[in-house]
């Protein structure tokens, strides 16, 4: 998730098994950051052609990407940087990145014409409404939530993105045996996820605790910062049993 995104600042939130709604948990709240010249214009120009519309009903990605092929959900996905390199680098999987950020989809738009890339959609809203309405159950292969905002002041952990409610949601749209592919850089986040993860009866961890980075994800510039400062990553990859 951008660094531009936080987390709504509600003060309640859904306890686990509530309904979701647009009123009672956001996925982010927005900030309108600069956007370069270049982002603004693939952002015009390839949206048409990679966007999808967000609307309150079951949208069919097969037919979306004229294929039927497995389909992955990034929760997120900031510049995008990650998000193209993993769908170059499984090219016979269908990925739909999820953005709110206009800078960040800009960025990604940027991506995609520049590399070629066929295999990925992109949907400007809220994940939360567009995993309720959009996604069927028991459809996905997969879900990234890469790096989320960590919240760090404890008063503030009831905005963060990974709680009880959205991992029952995401798990119900997981088909069986797909994975939710979690990271952060904060170990008392990783820590909450875990037990967060755990305690969802749909879902099953792969690893004894956090799991180790899959290749697929690649590092990103910050992360790399971050290891070479001595900070650590944690990944957690639960599937849906």
């Amino acid at each position: 998730m951008s660094d531009a995104q936080e987390h709504a600042p509600t003060d309640e939130q859904p306890q686990a098994g509530s309904r979701l709604t647009s009123q009672s948990i956001r996925s982010f709240v927005l900030r309108q950051g600069r956007m370069s010249d270049a982002q603004h214009r693939f952002l015009d120009e390839m949206m048409p052609k990679v966007g999808v519309q967000y609307r309150p009903a079951p949208l069919d990605l097969a037919e979306v990407f004229g294929r039927k092929a497995p389909q992955i959900v990034e929760i997120g996905f900031g510049m995008g940087q990650s998000t193209a390199a993993i769908a170059q680098a499984r090219p016979g999987d269908d990925f739909l990145g999820i953005e709110v950020h206009a800078p960040g989809v800009g960025s990604l738009c940027k991506l995609i014409d520049e590399g070629g890339i066929t295999n990925l959609r992109i949907v400007q809203h809220d994940a939360v409404e567009v995993l309720r309405d959009m996604i069927p159950e028991g459809s996905l292969a997969g879900v990234h939530i890469y790096f989320p905002d960590p919240w760090p002041k404890k008063r503030h952990h009831k905005r963060r993105l990974v709680q009880g409610p959205f991992v029952k949601l995401i798990a119900s749209r997981l088909a069986p045996g797909g994975y939710l592919h979690c990271a952060t850089d904060w170990e008392e986040y990783a820590q909450q996820m875990l037990e967060v993860l755990g305690a969802e009866p749909l879902l099953a961890n792969t690893a004894d605790g956090y799991a180790p980075k899959p290749d697929y994800r690649p590092l990103t510039k910050f992360e790399n910062r971050g290891i070479k400062l001595g900070h650590g990553v944690w990944d957690l990859v639960f599937k849906r049993v």
